[in-house]
């Protein structure tokens, strides 16, 4: 893959961050200066990301996330492609594929076909296809071997779909919903499972670690939950043994993802934390926290995403106070901050791996 001179894609270390503000941030990760912003196009008939989160154990409400200014507009997923050469930006009836192996301001596919909020972007790992899901209830595998957008399969669940996330073995899709629902869809044999953590309440997240022995998910009780998984090979179907439930947060759980390497979990809140913890016995190892120590100021907002690097030694982190902030992930120390965007920073993308 060939990345023009000074182009992100020339970089060994790609971040990218985008939230409220209409764009795409570029940095380079070890200086924290912002190398290039792309204006991300506002959709015809904006609507904001809609999220059912409970409000007391009797009922539940609808929060509209919306910026002080009434903005209503925002990218609510990134995703990198495995070969580093385009970053996909998801968001209301849209998703939008921009080069990072040139300058180019515009996005080269573009694709508007979708009825609701896109909350979730990602790719098998040989580029092949991308898969998403949205509030309007559906999963979707697009073709990507042409520049035209092709829907190739859907599955329909009856719920607002928050996230999805590819079992390592690429033949696996998880699906978190609203209703407190997560789908296994075996694309394989278009077979589904279904396993309901905690009933009518929001699942935010689920990823699966690398070495596709755990899968956790995250929820609006602030809950983590945490399976063993085995088969998953082959022809076997993987099978799931709840593992553990940690009560990781006191307010909505928004994020987690596991490390590089296996050996650690994090998990982001409304709280204002990020909290890391070892999957040797899921204990808190770090908490990483944007709070203030001015007692006058009441709340620095969410800590919406975060990414490890690489070696699994770092973790960068978005919030609601427009930063995104690289930590050490043992000592908690903040290396660096990501200071540009004007609004609540809600998703990011880092990657720093070497292609052969």
């Amino acid at each position: 893959m060939n990345a023009a001179q000074g182009t992100v894609g020339s970089d060994p270390v790609i971040l990218a961050t985008a939230g409220y503000d209409h764009t795409v941030r570029f940095w380079q990760a070890h200086s924290g200066i912002c190398t290039r912003t792309v204006q991300h196009q506002d959709s015809l008939g904006v609507t904001p990301h809609v999220w059912e989160l409970p409000v007391s154990p009797v009922g539940s409400r609808l929060l509209l996330l919306t910026d002080l200014n009434g903005h209503l507009q925002q990218v609510n997923a990134l995703e990198i492609t495995p070969d580093r050469s385009m970053i996909a930006a998801a968001g209301y009836q849209h998703i939008r594929m921009y080069d990072l192996n040139s300058n180019n301001p515009n996005p080269v596919i573009n694709y508007d076909g979708v009825s609701k909020n896109i909350t979730s972007v990602g790719f098998h790992e040989d580029g092949r296809w991308m898969y998403t899901g949205g509030e309007d209830c559906m999963a979707r595998i697009w073709d990507l071997r042409s520049r035209n957008l092709q829907c190739q399969r859907i599955f329909q669940v009856n719920a607002p779909i928050n996230c999805v996330c590819l079992h390592p073995n690429q033949a696996e899709l998880i699906v978190g919903d609203q209703s407190g629902a997560i789908h296994i869809w075996d694309l394989k044999t278009d077979h589904n499972e279904q396993l309901i953590p905690e009933p009518e309440v929001s699942v935010n997240s689920v990823h699966i670690d690398p070495d596709a022995s755990y899968m956790a998910a995250v929820n609006s009780s602030g809950n983590c939950y945490v399976w063993n998984l085995t088969g998953g090979i082959g022809e076997e179907v993987t099978q799931l043994i709840p593992k553990t439930k940690i009560p990781a947060h006191n307010r909505y759980a928004l994020q987690c993802k596991f490390s590089p390497d296996s050996t650690l979990l994090a998990t982001c809140s409304a709280d204002q934390t990020c909290k890391i913890w070892r999957t040797s016995n899921f204990s808190l190892m770090t908490e990483l926290s944007i709070k203030s120590n001015n007692p006058g100021e009441t709340s620095r907002g969410w800590m919406w995403d975060c990414a490890f690097s690489g070696d699994s030694q770092y973790i960068v982190t978005a919030s609601s106070d427009n930063l995104a902030r690289l930590w050490c992930v043992e000592t908690g120390e903040i290396k660096r901050e990501y200071s540009g965007h004007q609004k609540a920073v809600v998703c990011l993308a880092f990657n720093d791996s070497v292609l052969g």
